[in-house]
């Protein structure tokens, strides 16, 4: 995924120790947070201020999320990660999988064509798996399983990423190292004191297997994960295998910011744009090719078989298992690309503290049917924003909602800068320099777009066209420099 909540967490444990827990902490918590779609009705009158950022300030976590806060009385702050996350992770979040209702999978994953290969890869060997929840095969049983069970395999070790092995931690919490209930096995935090295996780790494995389920998008850690993995297995001499999987944006589409190496960090760690089209094998393959870790591994791709570049998720027939909290649907990716930026600006609230994370941008001083029509106005290719109200609280919030209708070619990473333009057309307000006036530290920001051009435009008031046209260039070059490393045909 893949921002620190400490400010939320400190208002909960505060409100909890106040209200003494109980039946008391559930009814008040309840009439806050409550977030029941309802009719349109007259927000009321009230002085608002302007909406904190919808993430927070963490280079250890991924884009995120929301908030709606306004004065007296106040709605608490949800916030994501990118892997961003509430407070609390919701039930709808973290345990909801949404499974492919009696739909044959199109797709056979590497898991899949490696059982179906005996194991050939994996034979003989001792066996590192980096993995979480997510990691599955086309009939949804878990790779940690599979391994286990394979013949002529021994799986020694388990490697979790941010959110931790069953992808129920929050956001940039840190990861502790445990033994995992299932398998019995150890399980290593690669998202705690360290982000990558040292050689104590390594020494009882002559093989490394990968098979984390990525997001698409530049910010999601579990790529910088897979990066990291493979430049310690190289120091160490352990082969490097990745199961390959589905990209849920698609293999076509190119699009956003590309990469300063003055921004590297945990949420941009290589030099690729926002979205880069490519699956996690694809891109392993290009981490080793371009040298961007210090010595290439021993690198093995297994590669799926029936997936296209067409396709986005909801078109391979797979069950999507959530990798971590706030990405719990087929579409979350889509959404999270789209308004993840936005919400590191703040002073609108993008879907957190209505179990919709990613899919809005609403606000209390918003009008829905104005901010959707402007929005539908700027002609962005493969998606329509639909009039959307929901009640948050006491308060009604009013903006869009993202309906993709063209995932595989939409415009995503534009959405962000083309809401900031449509609500200060809508509302008067310019949300960056309010921001600004505000204090906000960008850093984060920047560590996203993995450039400061994108803020520095912003401070020059350059429309979102300006901004996304930008990136044209960069993209064409990238769509060049990847094709030696594609596994699937363009």
């Amino acid at each position: 995924m893949k921002f620190s909540f400490q400010r939320e967490r400190i208002f909960y444990a505060r409100f909890v120790r106040f209200s003494g827990g109980g039946f008391l902490l559930g009814l008040t918590l309840w009439l806050l947070f409550g977030a029941l779609p309802v009719e349109a009705a007259k927000p009321p009158k009230t002085n608002i201020t302007p909406l904190p950022p919808d993430s927070a300030a963490s280079e250890e976590t991924n884009l995120a999320a929301a908030t709606a806060v306004v004065s007296a009385p106040k709605i608490s702050s949800n916030s994501p990660s990118t892997n961003s996350a509430a407070e609390q992770p919701s039930t709808a979040a973290t345990n909801s999988f949404e499974l492919a209702p009696q739909q044959t999978a199109l797709v056979r994953l590497g898991i899949d064509v490696l059982r179906d290969d005996n194991f050939a890869a994996a034979r003989r060997k001792k066996i590192g798996l980096l993995t979480n929840r997510s990691g599955v095969d086309s009939r949804r049983r878990s790779t940690i399983e599979i391994l286990q069970r394979a013949p002529g395999v021994q799986l020694v070790a388990l490697f979790a990423p941010e959110h931790g092995i069953d992808g129920d931690i929050l956001a940039g919490d840190s990861v502790p190292e445990t033994v995992h209930r299932g398998s019995g096995l150890k399980v290593y935090s690669l998202y705690g004191k360290t982000r990558k295996p040292t050689k104590a780790m390594l020494k009882e494995i002559n093989a490394m297997v990968y098979d984390l389920q990525d997001i698409g998008c530049r910010s999601y850690t579990f790529i910088s994960t897979l990066g990291l993995a493979m430049e310690a297995c190289a120091q160490a001499g352990v082969e490097f295998i990745v199961l390959d999987r589905p990209n849920p944006l698609g293999g076509e589409h190119i699009e956003g910011p590309l990469w300063n190496p003055r921004f590297r960090s945990f949420i941009g760690q290589w030099n690729i744009p926002y979205i880069y089209g490519m699956t996690c094998g694809e891109l392993a393959r290009m981490i080793n090719g371009e040298r961007w870790i210090s010595n290439p591994c021993k690198l093995r791709v297994i590669p799926m078989e029936g997936w296209k570049r067409s396709m986005v998720w909801r078109d391979t027939g797979l069950a999507w298992i959530p990798p971590s909290p706030k990405i719990p649907n087929a579409d979350s990716p889509l959404y999270y690309a789209s308004t993840g930026m936005l919400g590191e600006v703040g002073g609108v609230s993008i879907g957190m503290t209505f179990n919709r994370p990613f899919e809005c941008v609403t606000a209390p001083w918003l009008k829905a049917d104005r901010l959707s029509a402007q929005m539908n106005g700027y002609g962005l290719r493969g998606v329509e924003f639909v009039p959307f109200t929901i009640s948050a609280g006491r308060y009604l919030h009013q903006g869009f909602r993202i309906h993709f209708t063209d995932p595989a070619r939409a415009s995503m990473s534009a959405i962000n800068f083309y809401a900031l333009d449509a609500v200060r057309e809508v509302s008067g307000r310019n949300l960056f320099l309010e921001a600004r006036k505000a204090d906000k530290n960008f850093t984060m920001f920047d560590k996203a777009n993995g450039t400061d051009a994108t803020r520095s435009d912003l401070l020059a008031d350059r429309p979102a066209s300006g901004i996304v046209n930008s990136w044209a260039a960069g993209e064409e070059k990238f769509r060049d420099l990847r094709r030696k490393y594609l596994l699937y045909p363009e």
